[in-house]
């Protein structure tokens, strides 16, 4: 008996049983020739020995993780030409060999693995993600922690992807995986139609004219709707409110945007963000057509009635793919229910998505925020009063009086000190009344960390934190929030942003993209600050031509944003397209005149790595002025 550490692969024929009783005979003949043709040659290639054979799967071991990983994507390579389809698991662990037999936990966690993968995926443990070199030609997406039967401890599962070589790979691939017809739609999402005509009449329009052909088979890739990460995505659109009163209509949103956070809690859906699914609010659309345009493969659409003290919702989840209806659930409570019908609806639609559900994240679906019913009323209100990302100063102030007003009924009311922190600090960033001042800063800091001592676990707190530890300069700090808030949240684009974005500042440039590709895909209507700090990530990457692309889209949509021609204008210079970058900077400093290189210094975006220094040096080659100062002269000398 021999102890020892060993890559398993653990692979399984999706369906075998019902195909076998379909038509035995071309089934076990499509089985061999697998196995002969695909399966034995890869593992002699990569020196790996299949110890158990069950009929219909494998289980084998290697001496490399690194061979380990080249085999698998070698087998699903083989098998995407064959009609079965193939699960495949990969894990790192401790195993004993015996007369030729392997065992042991190192077995059985590559076995569960195989088990909850999706048809043609690969699954792998943590242990796989940490041990195989960087330099693989694939990547690993997370999936999060899956807990399985007769194993103590969840598992850490990621799914492999294949690492994107440029542009055409990229392309090349979501062609493989993406449906013709559902392409098509896809390359028109963000609106590029209608801003095409835009761009035409804008500064430096031969350069977005020639891009225009590149950015459109590659706008499915970069919203991610293709559905890299194999778990079930779905969107919850706004519930209808049909209480015959409009003043009602906050009721119903709230509702919907608690039921959009109580499914992001759980780490084995992709959540679609509410400011994507809200953009479709009273359109009679196809469910089909939401789908694709959002990428999710199942919709949650429903109405609430709130007459006096009862509250009547109804609810159905829906697969895109097909206009099935999966459930419906009708809900008559009184009012003073409103939190238990939310964690029913919840637990209902991860009941029908995901195979299981953890019982932490149960636990915390069904904790209330509040037990005093008007403070939940009044924190709805100040919701529906101001959405972040609005200029209304008026409607700011108006919200946080209604948080304010809330927290006098219940003070330890933590999502309400959250948010109300947050009126404190966008103001203070983004100026939207014209009165915060550096004081502002310090109040919502207060007020996002009372709130997570009062609720630890609460994702928006850490948001928040993160968010105002940033405007503040403290950079390091920001990121380790924004790392809490993603553990506690991962479908929470806006956290996954900020992550990305401090990443970018720490040198974690590979994990920087991930993060905001993935936040991408769960808000296929983000804003453009969102492909920005994804084509920031992707230069910092080395991936220039990916990042050109994405910035293009970016311009397309806004031709005069800086922060999209400031990155542009490094990557042409990276690209040895001088003349270009001279064009880019010349319509950055039109739309940003106070911009300089003594300030890009100051801010330094890339932290203090040698990224930073090459950076400025391509801004330099694009003539960005030293100082706002030198350039306001040159400008009056001229005129």
């Amino acid at each position: 008996m021999e102890r020892k550490l060993a890559a398993i692969v653990a692979g399984d024929i999706v369906g075998y049983s019902r195909l076998m009783a379909e038509d035995e005979t071309a089934t076990y003949a499509d089985l061999r020739s697998a196995f002969d043709e695909v399966v034995r040659p890869v593992f002699e290639r990569h020196k790996g020995r299949i110890f158990k054979n069950t009929g219909d799967g494998f289980l084998a071991a290697f001496p490399s993780v690194n061979e380990a990983l080249d085999a698998a994507v070698d087998i699903q390579d083989g098998f995407a030409k064959l009609p079965l389809k193939l699960r495949i698991g990969l894990n790192l662990g401790d195993v004993i060999e015996e007369d030729g037999d392997v065992f042991g936990d190192g077995v059985n966690v590559a076995a569960r693995l195989e088990a909850m993968a999706e048809p043609g995926s690969i699954y792998v443990s943590a242990a796989v993600v940490r041990s195989a070199d960087r330099n693989r030609d694939q990547y690993f997406q997370r999936i999060g922690h899956r807990k399985v039967k007769n194993l103590p401890d969840a598992i850490d599962v990621y799914v492999v992807r294949p690492k994107q070589r440029g542009l055409e790979a990229t392309v090349g691939w979501v062609q493989r995986i993406v449906p013709t017809g559902r392409r098509a739609i896809l390359a028109c999402a963000g609106g590029l139609a209608a801003v095409a005509v835009v761009a035409a009449t804008a500064p430096g329009s031969q350069w977005l004219s020639d891009m225009r052909g590149r950015i459109a088979p590659s706008l499915a890739w970069i919203s991610g709707v293709q559905n890299a990460d194999a778990r079930p995505s779905v969107a919850v659109l706004p519930f209808d409110n049909m209480s015959g009163d409009d003043g009602q209509n906050y009721f119903a949103d709230g509702l919907t945007e608690d039921i959009i956070t109580g499914l992001a809690r759980n780490a084995e859906l992709q959540v679609i963000a509410r400011n994507s699914s809200f953009a479709f609010r009273g359109q009679a659309v196809d469910i089909r057509e939401v789908g694709a345009r959002l990428g999710a493969a199942y919709v949650v659409e429903g109405s609430a009635r709130r007459e006096g003290d009862q509250l009547r919702v109804v609810a159905q989840l829906i697969d895109t793919r097909n206009g099935a209806h999966l459930w419906s659930r009708s809900y008559d409570r009184r009012v003073e229910d409103v939190f238990a019908v939310q964690t029913d609806l919840t637990s209902e639609i991860v009941a029908h998505l995901v195979s299981y559900v953890r019982e932490s994240e149960v636990a915390e679906a069904a904790d209330q925020p509040t037990e005093n019913l008007q403070a939940y009323d009044l924190v709805l209100q100040a919701r529906d009063r101001y959405k972040h990302g609005s200029s209304d100063g008026a409607a700011l102030l108006a919200s946080r009086a209604l948080y304010q007003r809330a927290l006098e009924l219940d003070p330890g009311y933590a999502a309400a000190r959250a948010y109300l922190g947050m009126t404190y600090i966008v103001d203070f960033v983004q100026g939207v009344s014209g009165r915060a001042t550096q004081t502002d800063i310090e109040i919502g800091l207060s007020e996002a960390r009372q709130s997570i001592r009062l609720s630890p676990n609460l994702p928006i707190g850490y948001q928040v934190l993160s968010f105002g530890l940033s405007a503040k300069g403290d950079y390091e700090e920001s990121m380790r929030a924004a790392r809490q808030s993603v553990e506690l949240n991962p479908n929470d684009p806006d956290s996954l942003m900020a992550l990305a974005k401090a990443q970018v500042r720490f040198g974690d440039y590979d994990d920087a993209v991930a993060n905001a590709e993935r936040a991408r895909r769960l808000h296929p209507m983000a804003p453009e600050y969102y492909v920005y700090v994804h084509g920031q990530a992707l230069y910092a990457a080395g991936r220039v031509t990916e990042a050109e692309t994405v910035l293009a889209e970016c311009l397309l949509r806004a031709p005069t944003d800086a922060n999209c021609l400031l990155i542009l204008a490094a990557v042409q210079v990276n690209q040895g397209e001088l003349g270009e970058a001279r064009t880019t900077m010349a319509r950055l400093l039109e739309a940003n005149p106070k911009f300089s290189l003594m300030a890009e210094r100051d801010y330094r975006r890339f932290g203090n790595s040698p990224l930073m220094e090459r950076f400025l040096s391509e801004l330099a080659q694009a003539e960005a002025p030293e100082t706002a100062e030198r350039l306001n002269r040159e400008k009056e000398r001229a005129a």
